[in-house]
């Protein structure tokens, strides 16, 4: 299985996936590729909570500001399961979840760009299956075609424990990393930051849930809001602080938008307070 994530919205996955498909009969499966343009700590978080819930796979990614640049190509790998495209730090969170928060059992190989060589497309002038035999100039503006499938569909193919023999791969270097921010915790207080919205307004912090525990109400940024289990433990259209499914306290509304209510969005600070 070959896993796919970007932030090109469409037709540009669709490209991707034909060059995968030129090298690989790999099943491909389609995590998202509607990330906010450009934004590697949402994409970071977002990989971090749906990967580990794969079995063994190879997964794609390209969130890539610095396409063309200087920035080096990655594999990770993690176990079973191997990781790859740009070296930003949006690979980092959901890796080290994948090795189980060790990061000496991950591995990380930098990729020979020019080795790995992108392909021309399938012309009636130009038909050879073998797409070795079908290079084509790699562009400055699509590394998720040209660099980052082909080496996703090798890496599918190859054996685990042997990445390392591939030449295209230099192993060992050193990677960015990215750990996303953890909320401070003292007493019965709690400061934060919102993390990521979601497409329903739920505004997903980084305090943890457990913060909520034994409170039937707490401050918000000093304005109080009630704590329930469930959206539905307030009435449709009231505002309520709850633990979602990534085990964080969530800033939500009943059938409505969070962040619009709590007037939050990525980024803001979030102090949590007892309420009476």
């Amino acid at each position: 299985m070959i896993t796919l994530a970007s932030d090109f919205g469409t037709p540009y996955p669709a490209a991707m996936k034909g060059v995968l498909l030129q090298r690989t009969d790999a099943r491909l499966v389609d995590i998202a590729h509607d990330f906010p343009r450009q934004d590697v700590r949402t994409a970071a978080f977002w990989l971090r909570e749906v990967v580990p819930y794969f079995p063994p796979a190879t997964h794609l990614v390209v969130i890539d500001p610095g396409v063309g640049t200087d920035r080096n190509a990655l594999v990770l790998r993690a176990g079973d399961h191997a990781l790859v495209g740009p070296d930003n730090g949006v690979l980092r969170p959901a890796a080290r979840r994948l090795a189980g928060g060790d990061d000496s059992r991950l591995e990380t190989y930098v990729i020979d760009e020019a080795a790995i060589g992108p392909v021309e497309p399938t012309t009636p002038s130009n038909p050879a299956a073998d797409s070795s035999e079908r290079r084509a100039p790699r562009s400055n503006t699509f590394h998720g075609r040209d660099v980052f499938a082909p080496a996703a569909a090798a890496v599918h193919d190859a054996d685990p424990d042997a990445l390392g023999s591939l030449e295209w791969l230099e192993a060992g270097a050193a990677a960015v990393d990215l750990d996303l921010p953890a909320a401070e915790l003292e007493d019965e207080h709690a400061a934060g930051e919102v993390l990521v919205v979601d497409d329903f307004g739920n505004a997903i912090t980084n305090v943890p849930g457990s913060v909520l525990e034994g409170r039937e109400r707490v401050l918000v940024n000093g304005d109080p809001a009630p704590v329930g289990e469930t959206f539905a433990a307030v009435p449709a259209g009231e505002r309520l602080a709850t633990v979602g499914s990534h085990g964080y306290v969530e800033l939500d509304v009943n059938r409505g938008r969070g962040d619009e209510a709590f007037d939050l969005e990525p980024g803001d600070r979030v102090v949590l307070e007892p309420a009476g």
